[in-house]
């Protein structure tokens, strides 16, 4: 199904920092990487790779680790930002190249950031859609901090423990969990009831919006049949060890140039702190050149805003393809 639907995309398995890696490729050009976030795969970008590749650009969007067509190694511990980073940079060596742009949404926002912030060398710019880089606290962990503000209802919480979602998640099929994510409308913190599974919380909207079709859930909905959900919860489950290992980089900033593309329904956008952060002298500090897109959306807005999103990308790409 997803070779009928980008038919000349070419798809293969790179050999990377020690796992087998399922990317979409397609396109000459400077190299841009597209990262997915939770629950996604490459499919996410589908409306970018052909804008990119119109436009001049090599474009490959990976399945992460854990996800689709990619490996998915067992331990949380095996997802950390740093595994992550270190499958992009074996991407770049695959290709022999010494730089890259990188744009990614959600998860794959978190590994553009981390990219870039580890690697600058690597990046000739980061675009990334949903999630703004945000500071290590040096006092308390995420995991933490996020049950003393919103308790076990919260998603992220409710994640933690092995195999407590894929249980919760195992009561629907495939499309009605892609349904429940990839079009949620909530605006504000995800947080379920108390004694209530997130997944349960969640609506199953009566009808799709415009912007996707339920062919294009369903082969979300396939992949994830196949590749279960543990790969992808692992990201969560590796925060506090993320939150561990970052230590050495306490206060260090986002030196590459930087785009921030969000949407003003997304969730936490208005009532979470996420736009008084990015407005704020904060984000200013850590990520000293950057520009902020507010577009009108949630939060899988390369999907719901495509044109938008790729020509805001695109626009970011061509200021800096020269240098």
């Amino acid at each position: 199904m997803m070779m009928m639907m980008m038919p000349d995309v070419n798809h293969q398995r790179v050999k990377t920092n020690g796992i087998w890696m399922h990317i979409a490729e397609k396109g000459t050009g400077p190299l841009v990487l597209l990262l997915h976030g939770f629950p996604e795969i490459w499919y996410s970008w589908r409306h970018q790779i052909t804008h990119l590749v119109n436009h001049g650009y090599h474009v490959v969007a990976p399945d992460l680790r854990g996800y689709g067509d990619s490996d998915s190694p067992l331990s949380p511990s095996s997802y950390t930002v740093f595994h992550i980073v270190g499958d992009l940079i074996g991407l770049l060596d695959h290709f022999g190249e010494d730089q890259a742009f990188v744009v990614g949404s959600d998860w794959g926002a978190v590994a553009a950031w981390h990219l870039s912030l580890f690697r600058p060398d690597r990046v000739k710019g980061v675009v990334c859609l949903s999630v703004p880089f945000s500071p290590r606290s040096p006092n308390i962990k995420l995991i933490d901090s996020f049950n003393q503000m919103f308790g076990d209802g919260h998603y992220i919480s409710q994640f933690q423990e092995p195999g407590r979602a894929e249980m919760a998640f195992a009561r629907y099929d495939y499309l009605t969990v892609m349904k429940k994510f990839l079009l949620i409308n909530k605006t504000d913190q995800l947080i379920a009831p108390p004694g209530m599974e997130i997944i349960d919380f969640l609506e199953t909207p009566s009808f799709l919006p415009p912007w996707i079709t339920e062919e294009e859930l369903q082969v979300y909905a396939d992949k994830f049949q196949e590749s279960g959900f543990t790969g992808p919860l692992n990201y969560y489950r590796a925060m506090d060890l993320n939150w561990e290992l970052l230590a050495p980089w306490q206060g260090s900033k986002i030196t590459v140039p930087a785009k921030l593309i969000i949407g003003d329904k997304d969730i936490g956008f208005d009532c979470g702190g996420t736009k008084e952060y990015i407005e704020g002298n904060m984000f200013k500090s850590l990520v000293p050149n950057h520009e902020v897109i507010i577009l009108k959306g949630h939060h899988f807005i390369q999907q719901e805003r495509s044109q938008e999103v790729s020509n805001e990308i695109l626009s970011f790409l061509h200021k800096f393809s020269e240098n």
